[in-house]
């Protein structure tokens, strides 16, 4: 059986959750969206399972997704909010969240920060120490070159830390220079537990339902020269995808972009390397067997 994680979907509940982002100018992503709304794209693309990632800084967002993964058996986890800012309630929600079986995995907003150097700071720094001996990955939702400088000094600080640099940090998809991002993710990537997932690259195009395949392989192939196969995860970013033609666009893209490539790669970016960095339980999806077998070809 193939398979085939999203390793980065959202929904929603407006009536559960303030997210702050959301707003008449969000447009057609103003509204509740529940998990059912996705389900048709996931069947025609084949996709098998799903990581709910957190769309707003806190707890009642991360309580939804969790309601959600648990009657939902297409997600195999839950990347949640706990207050980096915060060390000592930080690490009282942490324990909370690890007795979750379906939670994987911490994200803040930092991109909505206005200091970019948020990262950076004593009390963050402190939680990132939390998160590095829990073993618990954390995804870095970063835009701007000070995000990417920040993910190295944190290496540095926390060299056993998992950490993941959402839609790839937001590339200058189509500019005639990609500099400093094409040098700064490359320094990023030389620590071996960053990853980089491969959603989300049409957020950095002015109009992201003109994003092409063809202005965002140059991105793909040099986070794959930087990255290889076993540390890139496949992410649909949905539904903010709907701003971008729609899940079905996205993925097929996607597969434009792997399609040069061998079958191990393609699994991996498409599937193994989520698992591997999540931690996620497979058995759901594939039995067993099949489970360990893709376990055991993922590094």
């Amino acid at each position: 059986m193939s398979l085939i994680i999203d390793a980065h979907q959202h929904v929603w509940d407006l009536q559960r959750a303030e997210y702050a982002w959301l707003g008449p100018d969000a447009g057609i992503l103003n509204r509740s969206i529940p998990m059912g709304e996705v389900l048709p794209s996931f069947e025609a693309a084949g996709v098998t399972g799903s990581v709910l990632v957190q769309a707003a800084d806190n707890d009642e967002d991360t309580e939804y997704m969790l309601e959600v993964a648990r009657r939902s058996p297409q997600v195999l986890g839950v990347v949640g909010y706990v207050p980096l800012h915060q060390p000592e309630r930080a690490a009282e929600r942490l324990a909370e969240l690890q007795r979750e079986p379906l939670f994987c995995g911490v994200r803040n907003l930092i991109h909505d920060r206005s200091d970019p150097h948020w990262l950076l700071r004593d009390d963050v720094d402190a939680t990132l120490g939390l998160l590095e001996d829990a073993g618990v990955p954390f995804d870095v939702v970063g835009v701007l070159p000070e995000h990417l400088r920040a993910v190295i000094a944190i290496s540095e600080r926390h060299p056993r830390l998992r950490m993941v640099l959402d839609h790839l940090n937001k590339p200058p998809i189509g500019a005639a220079d990609s500099e400093p991002w094409r040098s700064l993710i490359a320094r990023a990537a030389e620590n071996p537990l960053v990853f980089g997932k491969v959603s989300g690259l049409y957020s950095a195009v002015g109009d992201p339902a003109s994003w092409t395949v063809d202005s965002i392989r140059p991105i793909f192939d040099h986070a794959m020269g930087v990255f290889g196969p076993d540390r890139l995860l496949y992410g649909g970013d949905w539904p903010v995808s709907l701003i971008a033609g729609g899940y079905d666009r996205v993925f097929a893209g996607i597969g434009e972009l792997l399609a040069d490539l061998d079958v191990g790669a393609r699994d991996s970016i498409l599937a193994g390397t989520a698992a591997d960095f999540y931690s996620l339980d497979l058995d759901p999806l594939t039995g067993p067997d099949t489970a360990a077998d893709l376990q055991k070809e993922t590094p």
